[in-house]
């Protein structure tokens, strides 16, 4: 089976009206750019996104925003996107505002074959609406359901053409848990290598959870917001 396709735009054209897309990243870090940005070319509507947040106004999925190619937004954090809070307060944007720690965990159940759990995270708040709730030991615990996408879109520093991925330091975050509960799971990456370049002790994910993968860039790399302690 080959894997590799020449580009972002290839490898993203038969995603369509209304699908549901998990991408990696936090924040900036580690987001992958080539396929947004062949996302917000291929004109695409009615996406429900899961991401830990949604960039911001001029970068990441910021760009989809803009262009009104978001249909819902799965995440824990807003703070830095203008546009997204505007979508959300005028009722534009559809919003799942969710515990980071239960977005996390609800992706990897999705990887592991696993359709709930229980997290005591959100009991007694907004989140628990509509809720099952069970009570563990003396503690009230709310069922959360796995999350599943019919595509994953992660970026990687290194991959080969059988789909091993290698992260480099915090770029890992959400993405090693998002490429295992995709259907249909695409990777770009950094450095696309030959099967034999990479060693097994390296890898981060396995290329049985990879179907699709290319060589993507040139890359930004930006951070949100630079702090500087005099």
């Amino acid at each position: 089976m080959n894997k590799v396709f020449e580009s972002a735009a290839a490898a993203i054209a038969d995603i369509p009206n209304g699908a549901t897309i998990m991408l990696g990243g936090f924040g900036l870090n580690g987001i992958p750019e080539s396929s947004i940005g062949a996302l917000v070319q291929s004109g695409i509507t009615g996406l429900t996104c899961i991401s830990n947040n949604a960039g911001v106004d001029d970068f990441g999925l910021g760009l989809l925003l803009k262009t009104r190619q978001i249909k819902k937004m799965i995440s824990s954090y807003v703070g830095e996107n203008a546009e997204f809070e505007r979508q959300l307060l005028s009722g534009e944007l559809e919003v799942d505002l969710v515990p980071q720690g239960t977005l996390a965990t609800s992706i990897q159940m999705a990887g592991m074959g696993i359709p709930a759990y229980f997290t005591p995270a959100g009991f007694g708040t907004e989140i628990a609406a509509g809720k099952e709730v069970r009570e563990f030991n003396g503690k009230m615990y709310l069922m959360e359901k796995a999350l599943h996408a019919d595509f994953a879109i992660v970026k990687a520093w290194k991959g080969d053409t059988a789909g091993n991925l290698v992260f480099r330091k915090t770029t890992r975050n959400f993405s090693t848990s998002m490429a295992r509960a995709g259907n249909i799971t695409i990777a770009e990456v950094e450095q696309l290598l030959e099967p034999g370049q990479i060693d097994p002790d390296e890898v981060h994910v396995p290329g049985v959870y990879v179907h699709r993968i290319f060589q993507g860039g040139p890359y930004e790399k930006r951070i949100e917001r630079k702090t500087v302690k005099l």
